[in-house]
């Protein structure tokens, strides 16, 4: 076939649809345009911006002829895909148009375009007969002007390429007459002009041509013989020459179309009638209907399809059984009416998708996002064409109508993955036939993870207990976080933050593996330095930007029986200590007190005193307290050594023992001290140490030493009866004793119960009643060297760090030792004091205490006393009777 190419693209239509989104825009093309001949410019006909930052500027949705269009994602330059057939794709249809939907990307918004390609017809066919020859018969007694219709040529080209005309070569008796059938068909009829004669020509042959209305046109032609026939009187005559009627397309097969009837007013044979199908009857119709020979009942021989074809027209011949007959005609419209018999079709094209029937979209996307286009077809006609879709299964998303018969899905809410990840959506496609036909497609609708959920830590604070003297690199606790993101958004590492603890940073402490957030200890820990150790973990995902949360793990250090007791009073030189008295003391005599501290708390911290070796030689202990006493009267020499071992154990398991040795030396005279009262527990039992033996020596051998020894004890005595009604205090004060009075409001003569040091004592509690009175303490912090650090934190290394300056009376820190009354019940409120491990020498009296706040622990270390001479009137000794 040839043709003559004009322009590809022909004109430019644009038109506003009746939807409020979108643009129409339509183009012409030809058919049997070559494959990339270019059609039109989106970006260029409709004055489009194009995004510089993205290759994709157009997408063409997928359509059902989306293979004869292509769409160049990068300006929207349409080009024909493949050969288009506008025979093939639009068979009768005298407007061929193939339509899509493009989808514009520019600025991070979407812009659908409808577009409608219409394909022009060019002159590629030729009409042609069904048949090259064929033969027709006319009686010889036929009237001038009688007609015999032909069989119509076919051309499948539409408009000004479709049959324009019939003629037919030159004869002396016949001509044509050219018709237009009810389906749009032109076909010729035979026009009888002048009157037969059999006789004289009994036949005659024409050539009948079809010519198209092309340029340069088309034409066929077929041989036609006229045979002439010889007469019958009568042929048979219908009711009525022509019918029309409607068939629906979902007649069963032997409907009863029409029942024909033919009259012949002849007898016999030549008045029997016949009925069959004109001889121009296509081979279709056959196939589609039939006519009963004798009864002349048109019915239905295979379905209709109103899709297919909506119109037919044929030709009942009826003919008689005479010689020589002449054959009626009945012209038969059959008009097939359509029948919802084509539920709607549903293509769906997800705007990102790497998976057939799923649609991807982030879960952080704005709302009216569009995720999917949506197109239907209904083949049927009318009101059965017309479809509407309805989406199911979630409020998150919904349609948006786009054109006629498409929809688009689009976002009606914010999205989160983490509550649901995957939707399962219903579409379904409905006509408005009677009853509707619909069709339903699921597809599902998944969102692609953002990080938009920060790792999180069950708990603000995580406490784990450590014991101390851990091995160093032991492990300790794992902390886990959760993060509901997935992948890298999800994937969580974990660090310390870094701190600095006592000088030193925390990853000198502890380590964390990054990837199990296992915590492991990297020294080994002494409670007795470091009770609680705060570690703040930070974990953090993958994501970009990436998202962090904290955590604390509280370690709080477990105690351990790990130091034994320490002996402070008397002061001992290579474990001995040397003590005075007199050689024929009293039972209930009190020789010294054993005095010792324990760096470790509560039961590990309970002390308890023996003597294990020469306690028969008439000395007890008490094991609480410690005060040695006289159990019987002692009757030694001058010369007379007396050894005795006494040992301190904690209460911890297995218990801690500190041993020391006490040689006893006896002198003349009598040294002042209190028998013990341990029958009622309530008076007070003096204490005396080396330093008064030796005052009392000096005054025996000086008479004005002597006599101010008489004045102050007659003192001592008056005040001593005075005890029973205010109970006088008498305490060592710097080198001295000196008594006050148990009413001053500052100062207090209770004993705390645990008769082993004074910082336990009610007085030398700062964080009673005392230290509400807004008692001004200087505090002594213990500091760590860095020769500390390389022993691992032993408790020889600390010392103090600061002294204090004096404070009064009221704050009861620089009492160092006080002349007790029997053991009041212990005070269950000192059970967790923080011991100090330092040895006391004679010139430094220290007092250690441990101030229990609310909230932080600290260790008080107690001002140095300074060493000076003594002065006379400083001297105060008490009176010791036997009574």
């Amino acid at each position: 076939s040839s043709s003559v190419h004009s322009p590809n693209r022909l004109r430019l239509l644009f038109t506003s649809p009746a939807q409020s989104e979108g643009n129409t825009i339509r183009y012409q093309t030809r058919e049997e345009d070559a494959p990339g001949s270019v059609i039109g410019n989106l970006a260029k006909d409709m004055s489009l911006s194009l995004s510089h930052s993205s290759k994709t500027n157009f997408r063409m949705m997928k359509q059902f002829n989306d293979s004869f269009i292509r769409v160049r994602e990068s300006d929207g330059e349409l080009a024909v895909g493949e050969r288009i057939d506008r025979e093939r794709i639009c068979r009768h249809t005298l407007q061929c148009l193939i339509t899509f939907d493009v989808v514009n990307f520019s600025k991070e918004r979407y812009r659908l375009i409808h577009v409608e390609v219409e394909v022009k017809d060019i002159n590629d066919n030729s009409p042609e007969f069904p048949n090259r020859e064929s033969t027709v018969e006319i009686s010889e007694n036929a009237a001038v002007g009688s007609r015999i219709p032909l069989d119509p040529a076919v051309d499948a080209d539409v408009g000004s390429n479709y049959i324009q005309s019939y003629r037919i070569s030159v004869n002396s008796h016949f001509t044509i007459d050219v018709l237009l059938r009810a389906d749009g068909v032109k076909y010729a009829e035979l026009v009888l002009m002048k009157e037969l004669d059999r006789e004289s020509q009994s036949s005659y042959t024409v050539e009948l041509v079809a010519t198209d209305g092309g340029n340069p046109y088309r034409s066929g032609s077929t041989k036609i013989t006229i045979k002439v026939t010889d007469f019958n009187d009568n042929s048979p005559v219908f009711d009525q020459n022509s019918f029309s009627v409607s068939l629906p397309e979902d007649a069963p097969v032997g409907t009863v179309i029409l029942d024909l009837n033919a009259v012949d007013a002849d007898e016999g044979l030549n008045g029997e009638v016949v009925y069959g199908f004109g001889k121009q009857v296509s081979h279709e119709i056959r196939e589609l209907f039939q006519v009963d020979h004798k009864s002349g009942r048109l019915t239905l021989r295979s379905p209709v399809d109103f899709e297919d074809k909506s119109t037919y027209e044929l030709d009942v011949q009826a003919t008689d059984l005479g010689p020589n007959p002449t054959p009626s005609v009945c012209k038969i419209i059959i008009h097939v009416t359509d029948v919802n018999d084509n539920a709607p079709e549903i293509s769906i094209t997800p705007m990102t998708s790497i998976t057939t029937g799923i649609a991807y979209i982030s879960e952080t996307a704005d709302k009216d996002s569009l995720v999917a286009l949506i197109s239907t077809l209904d083949r049927d006609s009318g009101v059965n064409s017309q479809v509407y879709c309805t989406l199911y299964g979630h409020d998150h998303f919904k349609l948006r109508q786009a054109h006629e018969d498409s929809y688009m899905i689009v976002t009606a809410a914010a999205l989160d993955r983490e509550r649901i990840s995957e939707y399962n959506l219903t579409i379904m496609a409905e006509d408005f036939g009677s009853p509707p036909l619909r069709k339903i497609t699921q597809y599902t609708i998944r969102l692609s993870d953002e990080n938009d959920n920060a790792p999180h830590f069950s708990k603000a604070v995580y406490e784990v207990s450590v014991v101390e003297n851990n091995a160093p690199g032991a492990y300790i606790t794992t902390v886990e976080a959760s993060d509901a993101d997935l992948g890298n958004n999800g994937k969580i590492t974990y660090r310390l933050v870094d701190s600095v603890i006592m000088g030193s940073p925390l990853n000198t402490f502890v380590s964390l593996n990054s990837v199990s957030g296992s915590i492991y200890a990297l020294r080994s820990f002494n409670y007795e330095i470091m009770r609680q150790l705060d570690v703040h973990i930070q974990a953090s995902d993958g994501g970009s930007p990436q998202l962090q949360s904290t955590a604390v793990i509280r370690l709080k250090i477990v105690d351990q029986n790990d130091n034994q007791p320490s002996i402070i009073e008397p002061p001992l030189y290579k474990g001995s200590a040397e003590i005075f008295l007199p050689k024929d003391a009293p039972a209930g005599y009190l020789v010294t007190q054993i005095k010792a501290t324990d760096a470790d708390e509560g039961i590990n911290a309970q002390l308890s005193y023996k003597i294990t070796e020469g306690g028969h030689l008439g000395f007890s202990i008490n094991k609480d307290t410690g005060k040695m006493h006289v159990s019987q009267q002692l009757a030694y020499d001058l010369t007379d050594n007396v050894k005795l071992t006494v040992s301190v154990s904690d209460n911890g398991s297995p218990a801690l023992t500190s041993t020391a040795i006490i040689h006893l030396s006896f002198i003349e005279g009598t040294l002042p001290s209190l028998p013990s009262l341990a029958q009622n527990g309530s008076e007070e039992v003096f204490e005396w140490d080396m330093s008064i033996a030796i005052i009392i020596v000096l005054a025996g051998s000086c008479s004005l030493l002597l006599l101010a020894i008489v004045l102050i004890t007659t003192i001592c005595s008056r005040r001593k009866k005075e005890t029973r009604e205010r109970g006088p205090v008498t305490i060592w004060k710097g080198n001295s004793f000196t008594t006050i009075s148990a009413r001053d409001p500052h100062i207090s003569g209770k004993d705390s119960g645990k008769g082993d040091s004074d910082f336990n004592d009610s007085d030398s509690d700062i964080s009673a009643d005392v230290h509400k009175k807004d008692a001004a303490v200087s505090t002594g912090l213990w500091a760590c060297t860095s020769e500390c650090k390389v022993l691992g934190h032993s408790d020889r290394c600390w010392s103090p760090s600061a002294t204090r300056a004096n404070a009064s009376l009221a704050c009861g820190p620089h009492l160092s030792t006080f002349s007790k009354t029997a053991s009041l019940p212990r005070d269950s409120r000192r059970e967790n004091y923080y011991p100090a491990h330092i040895p006391k020498t004679n010139g430094l009296q220290s007092v250690y205490e441990k101030v229990q706040h609310q909230e932080f622990d600290y260790i008080l270390v107690g001002p140095p006393t300074p060493a000076r001479i003594q002065e006379t009137d400083e001297i105060s000794i008490p009176e010791y009777t036997n009574s």
